[in-house]
């Protein structure tokens, strides 16, 4: 048997942390099997459904590299092949039309509250009985699914393990509406039929559909897949994930510079194990992924474990790899890549500072722009008259340079302090200021390397021009 697979998001909204992970633990699992996994749009409520979160969906399961080998398939495309399903339940009486109005649902259900009962659809009560007794041909009405009476459903949860449900606690759920769209619980069993899917991922909140879509596939002679139920995940305060959260929509992150690694990484742990390993490469995990290691637990999420991970993948990924992601947030913060040094040299000299790609970016404007102002403390700090000398013995010694490498310019701060006499933060911290417009940086002659020359020399110029002017207004 060929393992198969499908994430079946709603395109309601975007595609979110909880809905991306479920999605990477159903591919995982396919190719962890050698199957395949299918992409599936379930865009029954029309209403709600809107072209913009298809395009934000599919965007963001491209950019985490969860690609599909099926799909996308989009529901509202198979209502023929739903009515056909619907029609032969109806022949088979494994089904039938009910004429009951929302109004008088609505009026048993209260009869029931009040009589300590629980609230249900009953075919049998005498005043829906009566309305679908004298029903007419043609006359509005909505199609139910014969669930059966007695016994239970048994499923094997991948993750909970045994799962049963008294059929008896279940109703007669409506397959098809008045207006012959059909419903979510009957487009999946169809689908998944169709589709050939073995195995089911998908969150806990599913885990009332399931018996009821049990009894579906049953009654269809279809198969039944296997399921796995995921929990929930928390935010830090151990709430359920939302909106106040921050950033929960998949492409959020990317907007807040993380790396695809990193929240695939992340997100992979957030609910599963493989003893104390917390870094995975995509092929481990795909090598390790089993679905009986997911854990029954709500899981917490914690943005600086995200954090430090980004970090990691930052450095240690194909520097041209990264320089590629950062290209996006130059464009975003305004930032012309072409007036300055290569990216993939700018993610190898500063890369490993930064958390995220949005620091990486900020971090690097200096290399591709130049400043009106340095910054107020760096300069309160480091440009002051006991810098004059260094930063002009520095700035004729860099002037008359023909080599503009990073040993050459490490040559030349070490000659300034051997000729004055003087540590290199004398001359350090004054240069990084003087070139950078702040007091944070990589090692400043491999700045300066990259800075180039021209600018490097204009800048100095500026700083002691900045230090002249302190001095005179000091007076």
């Amino acid at each position: 048997m060929t393992v198969k697979t499908r994430f079946a998001p709603s395109p309601t909204g975007y595609l979110h942390v909880g809905g991306a992970r479920t999605a990477l633990y159903s591919w995982l699992y396919a190719k962890s099997q050698g199957g395949e996994f299918v992409l599936r749009i379930e865009d029954t409520d029309l209403e709600r459904s809107t072209q913009e979160a298809v395009d934000a969906i599919l965007e963001g399961m491209t950019w985490l590299g969860l690609n599909w080998d099926e799909g996308p398939y989009f529901q509202t495309k198979h209502f023929d092949r739903y009515n056909e399903v619907v029609d032969k339940l109806l022949a088979e009486d494994k089904a039938y039309k009910c004429y009951a109005s929302k109004e008088l649902l609505d009026e048993v259900r209260a009869e029931q509250e009040a009589n300590k009962e629980m609230p249900r659809y009953d075919a049998d009560h005498p005043k829906i009985k009566a309305v679908n007794d004298a029903a007419k041909e043609g006359d509005p009405c909505v199609i139910r699914f014969r669930n059966p009476k007695e016994g239970s459903v048994i499923f094997d949860d991948q993750i909970r393990g045994r799962i049963e449900i008294s059929n008896s606690q279940m109703d007669d759920l409506i397959i098809r509406r008045t207006d012959g769209s059909p419903t979510y619980n009957f487009c999946v069993v169809v689908d998944d039929w169709d589709m050939g899917i073995t195995h089911v991922v998908r969150g806990e909140d599913h885990i009332n559909n399931t018996p009821r879509q049990i009894n579906i596939y049953e009654a269809l002679g279809a198969p039944v897949p296997v399921f796995a139920h995921c929990a929930m995940i928390l935010g830090d305060d151990g709430a359920k994930l939302s909106k106040r959260h921050g950033a929960v929509s998949v492409m959020q992150y990317r907007d807040e510079g993380y790396l695809p690694e990193a929240l695939n990484n992340y997100l992979v742990r957030l609910g599963w194990s493989h003893g104390d390993q917390e870094i995975f490469s995509r092929e481990e995990m795909i090598q390790f992924f089993s679905l009986n290691a997911i854990s029954k637990s709500a899981s917490a999420f914690n943005t600086d474990k995200l954090l430090w991970l980004n970090n990691h993948y930052i450095k240690t990924s194909e520097p041209e790899y990264v320089a590629k992601h950062l290209e996006w947030h130059f464009e975003q913060q305004g930032i012309n890549k072409d007036n300055g040094p290569a990216l993939v040299e700018i993610v190898t000299l500063v890369g490993e500072r930064c958390n995220t790609l949005v620091e990486l970016a900020a971090q690097s404007r200096y290399f591709f722009e130049d400043f009106a102002e340095f910054d107020a403390d760096a300069a309160k700090k480091h440009l002051r008259g006991v810098a004059k000398e260094p930063l002009a013995l520095a700035l004729s010694k860099l002037e008359a340079l023909s080599d503009w490498t990073t040993e050459n310019l490490h040559a030349v701060i070490a000659q300034v302090c051997e000729e004055l006499e003087i540590g290199m933060g004398k001359i350090g911290m004054p240069l990084r200021v003087a070139v950078t417009g702040g007091g944070q940086s990589p090692s400043v002659d491999a700045v300066m390397q990259l800075i180039g020359k021209e600018r490097v020399i204009a800048r100095i110029n500026m700083a002691l021009a900045f230090i002249a002017e302190r001095e005179a207004n000091a007076q």
